[in-house]
């Protein structure tokens, strides 16, 4: 008798899936010297314990660290730096004292859930304010004085900063440059696609790439002239890609495959672009008659060398970005409700901290705070990874600490657990706190080396911080196993809805071209998102994950519509007429019918279509995406039935 085929759910192989993204190694190199060089200094002085110290205050630059252009690194990196070094300030001054830690513990959870909803780097400074003030309640059993602690964390975190940012002064355009390369490359591999799934990765990949060049050369300044010059021919260049970009998404989505001489154009382009060398010339068009998709791409290839002229967008005062973010504050309760469940679990966690039998739990509570950290993706999956991460990565620890490890091998133990985290960063989170975890127990318990009661505490402790968070704010806390994404599905079809609108409007002028080619990246950009948003969920064996999973469908179906009006678009113009006004609203009225059914809850009724052979291909798949959304006539738990039970938390959401 043939063994039966156990297959893992899908919620744990999407869990445990690690993002196929390249190693970066400048984030490696700069994480070993910035972590491993305070303890390598201070061993080689005779007292490694003050570079443990050091190395500590290092250790917010390099776990906040992304990529971008300088000017955005250093923003973030220095906004993250500072706000860890007053949450450790707040530690080491209530750390001795109990009745003092507990309650300022509280506070700062509650102040970083808020103030993650001001952006990307607030939320990242909020969460290590929270992290170092945690550790540094945890300071007072070393005996030193706290303006010794503080002047070896302000030492670190000096030293990190300067290590993340010295080589601007002689890469200072490389990460623009390296941006808009990356279009080239995603443009190339998206056009040399075998197949259908191949392809719409590339896509995928290819939008992201768009997105990211964009954001960076829209946001990047200068004092330098010259380099503000050459920030502004980059955005130009990359504003010529555009319709190169919109006839290379039309002619896969109908099939087509370009000529080698494409190919090489764009790979030859990324080069040109990476080396500051002028770009090659481009592939002529072949005298044979073109079909009005690849007259497009030849001509968009013809227009890249030319450029636009677009000017950057002025940057937000502070006093706008301090608007917007108490905006954020009062236009709905997830926020709140996000600090309520962190401030209610850390609280529980400093309580249970009291009561277990091990010195020094901080543990407990610094798990709790991470793996509720309100704008980092499901609950559950960072609670379950963030589980198995800390067990592989005490064992480790574990290890180091039993053979008493000390001198340089535990300075190349550091660099190889530094140089671990920032992979694991960009991988995944799992792999993260696997080596997070015994860089931090290395830092905060050198003088305890060869104590396996340390190890035992460490490893109780973060499972209870895990048990508190499944328990607490995940099984037990209103609403966290509902699905919260039913409302951006929705508006996902009302972005491609504007971008019909403008898209398959004939307008030549240069106002038109640069709405349209803003239309297509915000629905772009809205599909990636909403893609995120899902994949965020889809880690959940609750209804939530289920309810993600059965919509999957409706996201593709969405993605092909935008690539058959893309299709539509590219062509008009070149003996194509556009479509009629009663046409276009059509298509329109069958996207607000959709966003309508799904926001509802209901079937989506039957509405009309073009009748027309130049839009067959949206309608057909606008067709498919009906299908999806009302799901197969004979399965129970289609999408709609299997959410209708959520019907009063989705319309809130």
């Amino acid at each position: 008798m043939s063994r039966p085929d156990f297959a893992a759910p899908h919620w744990l192989v999407q869990l445990l899936r690690s993002k196929p993204v390249p190693v970066p190694w400048n984030m490696v190199a700069r994480a070993v010297v910035a972590l491993a060089t305070p303890l390598a200094v201070a061993y080689a002085a005779g007292d490694i314990g003050v570079g443990a110290l050091v190395s500590t205050g290092a250790l917010p630059a390099v776990l906040s660290e992304a990529a971008g252009p300088y000017r955005y690194r250093a923003r973030r990196l220095g906004g993250a730096t500072l706000a860890a070094a007053g949450g450790y300030l707040v530690g080491l001054l209530t750390g001795a004292v109990p009745a003092w830690s507990i309650p300022a513990i509280v506070v700062i959870a509650a102040v970083s859930a808020l103030i993650s909803a001001a952006g990307s780097n607030a939320s990242v400074a909020a969460l290590q304010m929270f992290v170092f003030c945690v550790l540094g309640t945890a300071q007072h059993a070393t005996g030193l004085k706290v303006e010794e602690l503080f002047g070896y964390f302000c030492l670190g975190a000096a030293w990190s900063l300067f290590v993340a940012l010295v080589t601007w002064t002689v890469r200072g355009t490389s990460p623009e440059r390296t941006a808009v390369a990356q279009v080239y490359i995603e443009l190339a591999a998206m056009l040399s696609a075998t197949d259908e799934p191949t392809s719409r990765v590339a896509r995928n990949q290819l939008t992201t790439a768009m997105s990211t060049a964009y954001d960076r050369l829209l946001t990047a300044r200068s004092w330098l002239s010259g380099r503000d010059a050459t920030y502004r021919q980059l955005l130009n260049l990359l504003s010529a890609t555009t319709p190169a970009v919109e006839a290379s998404v039309a002619m896969v989505n109908a099939g087509h495959r370009p000529s080698p001489e494409v190919i090489d154009y764009l790979t030859g382009a990324a080069a040109s672009v990476l080396a500051t060398q002028p770009l090659p010339a481009p592939p002529a068009a072949p005298e044979d008659d073109l079909d009005p998709v690849e007259s497009a791409l030849y001509a968009g290839l013809a227009r890249i060398d030319k450029g636009d002229d677009r000017q950057r967008r002025k940057p937000a005062s502070p006093w706008r970005r301090f608007r917007e973010w108490l905006g954020s504050l009062a236009s709905g309760p997830y926020t709140w409700l996000a600090a309520l469940r962190l401030t209610v679990c850390v609280a529980v966690a400093e309580v249970v901290a009291l009561m277990v039998p091990f010195e020094r739990s901080y543990w407990i509570t610094l798990t709790v705070g991470v793996v509720l950290k309100p704008d980092f993706g499901s609950v559950f999956g960072r609670a379950l990874l963030r589980g198995m991460g800390t067990i592989a990565g005490v064992g480790i620890g574990a290890v180091v600490l039993a053979i008493g490890a000390r001198g340089w091998v535990l300075v190349v133990l550091i660099a190889l657990f530094a140089g671990g985290a920032a992979i694991g960063k960009v991988r995944n989170y799992g792999m993260l706190g696997t080596f997070v975890t015994p860089l931090i127990i290395l830092q905060m318990d050198l003088a305890q080396t060869g104590s396996w009661s340390v190890v035992l505490a460490r490893l109780l402790d973060t499972v209870t911080g895990c048990v508190i968070v499944l328990l607490i704010g995940y099984l037990l806390w209103p609403g966290s196993r509902r699905p919260r994404v039913g409302g951006r599905l929705a508006d996902g079809f009302d972005t491609v809805a504007a971008y019909v609108k403008a898209a398959l409007v004939l307008d030549s002028t240069a106002e038109a071209r640069l709405a349209r080619s803003r239309s297509r990246r915000a629905a772009y950009r809205a599909l990636a998102d909403l893609r995120t948003a899902f994949q965020q969920v889809i880690v959940e064996p609750s209804p939530a994950g289920r309810h993600a999973v059965a919509w999957w469908p409706v996201i593709a179906g969405l993605e092909r519509v935008a690539d058959a009006v893309t299709e539509v678009a590219v062509t008009l113009g070149r003996g194509v007429p556009a479509p009629s006004p009663a046409e276009i609203a059509l298509l329109t009225d069958a996207l607000a019918e959709l966003a309508a059914a799904v926001r509802e809850q209901r079937e989506p009724a039957s509405v009309p279509m073009p009748d027309s052979a130049q839009l067959s291909g949206v309608v057909d798949q606008l067709g498919s995406t009906f299908d999806a959304v009302r799901g197969p006539d004979l399965v129970e738990t289609t999408p709609l039935r299997l959410v209708r039970r959520f019907l009063p938390y989705h319309r809130r959401t």
